[in-house]
C-alpha cells in the first residue's frame, strides 16, 4: 500500500567521517567506532550498528554481490545514504574483536550492556538530538534487539530483521541437533582480530573440576568426536567448547538469548523464506512476543546482497517516523508483508499464522503416497537404513496438484516410528516437485529422538514446542510419537507440481547453494540402525500443512487424468 504520506527525508547533506573514535565503557573498556555525520554543524538523530567483523570494510565502496561466506558479514547498510538524508551512522565494533578492548564472548550479556552504553554516549554528543536507532541484518539485528530488551532511554526504534532471538534452538542446536558447521565457518573465517579470555563460560560458571569432567565424558561422545574440528577442540581445551558442553537449553543459551518480557521499543522485524536454518524462526517469535510497536516483512528466500543496501528506504521511513516524528503513513500500512514463491508478488497480512488457514493433515501412506486421504485397512510401515555407508530415507510424494495451492505458514511433521538404536535424529525436508520431475528444497526441520517430549503449555498442533531440557534414550523397537516442528513457509504450488516430504537421519545431501548450507553441518549417529516409519490407522503419521488458498476438492490420487477408454453407454 502506497499513499500521498509515502515519503522520506531529503537527501541533501555532505558527509563528515571520523574513523576509530574512542568510546569509552563503564568498566573502562574503550569500543572502536566509526561516525559518519551531516557536515552540517547541527543536531542529527542517529543509527547504531555493532558487529564483530572488520569495521573498516562495512563501508568500503563495494558493489554489492549476493550473499555468500567472503562477504556475508557486511551487513551495516550503506552510510551515505543514511548520512546524506540527516541522520548521523555511527558502526562499533564490539569488544574483543577489531580495535575494540575487552574480551570477545559472543552474545554475551555485557555485548548487550555495551551496547546500550554506546545509545548514551552517542545520545550525549553535540552532533546528536538525543534519538537514536539501531539497524542492521544477522549479527547487528541480533545485538539490536538484545539491547532493545534493556530499555536503553535513548532508544527510538529499531530495524532488525533477520535475527537469531533463541540462540540454541535457532542457531546452535535445531531440533536438539548440534549444527557445528555454520558456526564454525562464521568463528573461523569472519571475526576481526578475536581475543578470548583463557576460562570458557563453562569453567567460569562450574569451576575446572567440573569443566574437565564434563570434556572428558564429551570425549566419550562418539558422534561429537567423528567431527575432527570438535574432537580437537575438547582434546586440547581450546575452541568453541561451551557449544557443544551445553548440549540442552539452560542459563547460558537464555542469557545470549532475546528476553522479550520487556520489548517495548518499536521494532521492525522480518527474514525470507531461504534462511529457515538461522533467522526465519526468530522472526516469527518476535512478532508473537515483541510488547512495542512493529512491522514484519519476510522475502523471497534469497537473503540479501552484500554489501547491505536494500531496505534503505523502508528502514529510513521507520526511522523518520520513529526518530524524527514524521507522519509518513509508515504505521497505517499493513503491519506484515509476505512474499509468496510461486507467484513473484507481496501479500499483506495483519496476524500470524493467517486467518483463513485450513491445517490439513497430509497423511503418510504406504508406497510413498502423500494424500489428505484416510488409512486403508492393514497398513502397515516402512523402513530404511541409517549407517555410515547408507545413509537412508523415505520420501512421501503428493498426486501431481490439479488446482492452485497455496501454503503460507508454520508447518510440522507428527510422526510414528522405532528405531534398533538408543537414539534418533531426525531430518526433515519439504520438497517441491516440478512436471518434470526436478526436486525444489523449500524448508526443513529438525528432532532429537531423546529430546522430544513437547511442553503441552506452548504447543499447538502446528508448532510444537521442545523445551529440550533433558534426555530421554529410546527403548530399541519401541513405538514412538515424535511432533517434529517444520520450519514455516510461503508458496504457491501451480498444477501440476506435487509436495514431498523427505524423512532421513542425516544431512548427507550436498546443498545446492549457500542458505541450503546453512541449514547444513549437524551431528550424525555413528551407531548403524535400522529406523521404521509407521503409517496406519492406530499410527497415523502426516505432515499437517497451512493452505490458505485453493486445494477446495483436495488432492486427486487418480492425477485428475480421466481413464484413456472408450466411451460405453450402459
Amino acid at each position: 500500500m502506497i499513499t500521498k504520506k509515502w515519503r522520506t527525508s531529503e537527501r541533501k547533506y555532505s558527509i563528515l567521517v571520523e574513523r576509530h573514535v574512542s568510546v569509552p565503557m563503564s568498566d573502562g573498556v574503550i569500543i572502536d567506532a566509526d561516525v559518519f555525520r551531516p557536515d552540517d554543524g547541527g543536531r542529527f538523530p542517529a543509527i547504531l550498528c555493532v558487529h564483530p567483523y572488520d569495521n573498516a570494510l562495512q563501508s568500503a565502496p563495494l558493489m554489492p554481490h549476493g550473499f555468500a561466506v567472503g562477504n556475508g558479514m557486511l551487513e551495516a547498510g550503506d552510510p551515505n545514504f543514511f548520512t546524506r538524508r540527516g541522520y548521523a551512522h555511527i558502526i562499533a565494533n564490539v569488544r574483543g574483536s577489531g580495535r575494540s578492548g575487552g574480551y570477545l564472548d559472543l552474545f554475551q550479556p555485557r555485548e548487550a550492556q555495551d551496547s546500550c552504553e554506546i545509545i548514551q554516549w552517542i545520545a550525549t554528543q553535540p552532533w546528536c538530538d538525543g534519538n537514536v536507532g539501531m539497524f542492521g541484518v544477522s549479527y547487528f539485528a541480533m545485538a539490536a534487539q538484545r539491547a532493545a530488551a534493556l530499555n536503553p532511554p535513548h532508544l527510538r526504534a529499531i530495524f532488525a530483521p533477520y535475527g537469531v532471538t533463541d540462540f540454541y534452538r535457532d542457531s546452535i542446536y535445531h531440533g536438539g541437533i548440534l549444527s557445528h558447521g555454520f558456526t564454525q565457518g562464521i568463528r573461523g573465517r569472519s571475526i576481526s582480530n578475536p581475543r578470548y579470555e583463557q576460562d570458557c563460560w563453562y569453567v567460569k560458571k562450574y569451576g575446572r573440576e567440573k569443566f574437565d569432567e564434563a570434556r572428558a565424558a564429551a570425549l566419550q561422545d562418539e558422534d561429537l568426536c567423528a567431527v575432527p574440528y570438535i574432537r580437537e577442540a575438547l582434546a586440547t581445551g581450546v575452541g568453541p567448547l561451551d557449544n557443544y558442553l551445553n548440549y540442552l537449553d539452560g542459563e547460558y543459551f537464555r542469557e545470549r538469548s532475546v528476553d522479550h518480557t520487556r520489548t517495548e521499543c518499536p521494532a521492525y522485524l522480518g527474514a525470507c523464506w531461504g534462511i529457515y536454518g538461522l533467522h526465519l524462526p526468530g522472526a516469527f517469535r518476535s512478532w508473537e512476543y515483541w510488547k512495542g510497536p512493529k512491522k514484519m516483512t519476510i522475502g523471497p528466500p534469497l537473503y540479501l546482497d552484500r554489501p547491505l543496501y536494500q531496505y534503505a528506504y523502508e528502514s529510513i521511513r521507520w526511522f523518520d517516523h520513529w526518530l524524527k516524528g514524521v507522519d509518513n503513513g509508515v504505521m497505517e500500512e499493513p503491519p506484515i508483508k509476505l512474499f509468496i514463491v510461486g507467484t513473484g508478488e507481496w501479500q499483506n497480512a495483519t496476524e500470524w499464522p493467517l486467518p483463513e488457514t485450513r491445517w490439513t493433515p497430509f497423511y503418510l501412506h504406504e508406497n510413498g503416497l502423500l494424500s489428505e486421504h484416510e488409512f486403508w485397512p492393514n497398513e502397515g510401515c516402512s523402513t530404511f537404513e541409517n549407517s555410515f555407508m547408507n545413509h537412508g530415507g523415505l520420501t512421501f510424494v503428493s498426486p501431481p496438484l490439479v488446482e492452485n495451492t497455496e501454503i503460507v505458514g508454520p508447518i510440522a511433521l507428527n510422526l510414528y516410528a522405532s528405531t534398533t538404536d538408543r537414539e534418533v535424529l531426525w531430518f526433515v525436508t519439504l520438497l517441491d516437485i516440478d512436471p518434470e520431475g526436478t526436486e525444489t528444497l523449500l524448508t526443513r526441520g529438525w528432532l532429537r529422538g531423546s529430546q522430544r517430549q513437547t511442553d503441552p503449555g506452548r504447543s499447538v498442533p502446528w508448532q510444537p514446542y521442545h523445551p529440550h531440557t533433558g534426555r530421554e534414550p529410546l527403548n530399541p523397537g519401541e513405538i514412538y510419537e515424535f511432533n517434529i516442528e517444520v520450519m514455516p513457509y510461503g508458496i504457491l504450488f501451480r498444477p501440476g507440481h506435487r509436495i514431498a516430504v523427505r524423512i532421513k537421519c542425516s544431512d548427507d545431501e550436498a546443498p545446492k547453494n549457500f542458505l541450503e548450507a546453512v541449514a547444513t553441518g549437524h551431528l550424525w549417529r555413528q551407531t548403524a540402525s535400522r529406523v521404521t516409519v509407521y503409517h496406519d490407522a492406530d499410527h497415523p503419521s502426516h505432515l499437517l500443512l497451512p493452505i490458505t488458498r485453493g486445494n477446495v476438492l483436495e488432492t486427486f490420487i487418480s492425477g485428475g487424468c480421466l481413464p484413456m477408454e472408450p466411451y460405453r453407454r450402459f
